[in-house]
């Protein structure tokens, strides 16, 4: 699925995203900083029913938010982490399998970790400020 959108249609864009069939959990994002990759997540939180604000983990690697439901959902922003093995030791595979929604900003850092059954969204800034959102699933 490919998406062009401005950041005033985030809405709309989160609503296509979480409509895809059998979209899976454990979702990566890929794109350069200052693109929108922590915008896109916090809509998703928000409309998954997340009633807190959400925010980066730039620093503590990873925030946990609770759905109305009871639904446990994981952002990932890897950025600072020195190595596979740092992440390994946090014990990020066990949140990857964990059967949770995982939101993963530079999943680059870690790639022999990244489950094989995951979601990825590419998404870049077109020369007119709008995004464009490739999602494959």
């Amino acid at each position: 699925m490919t998406i062009n959108f401005t950041l005033d249609q985030i809405q709309e864009v989160v609503q296509q995203l979480l409509a895809t069939p059998r979209l899976k959990k454990v979702i990566t994002f890929h794109a350069q900083m200052g693109v929108g990759k922590t915008t896109l997540i916090k809509e998703l939180v928000k409309q998954l029913g997340v009633k807190n604000n959400s925010s980066s983990p730039t620093f503590s690697l990873v925030n946990e938010y609770e759905t109305e439901t009871g639904e446990i959902i994981y952002h990932f922003d890897l950025y600072r982490l020195n190595s596979e093995e740092e992440a390994y030791d946090m014990g990020i595979d066990e949140y990857f399998y964990s059967g949770h929604w995982c939101f993963i900003e530079w999943p680059e850092k870690t790639p022999s970790l990244i489950p094989i059954d995951h979601a990825s969204i590419h998404m870049k800034l077109n020369k007119n400020g709008s995004r464009e959102l490739i999602l494959t699933n």
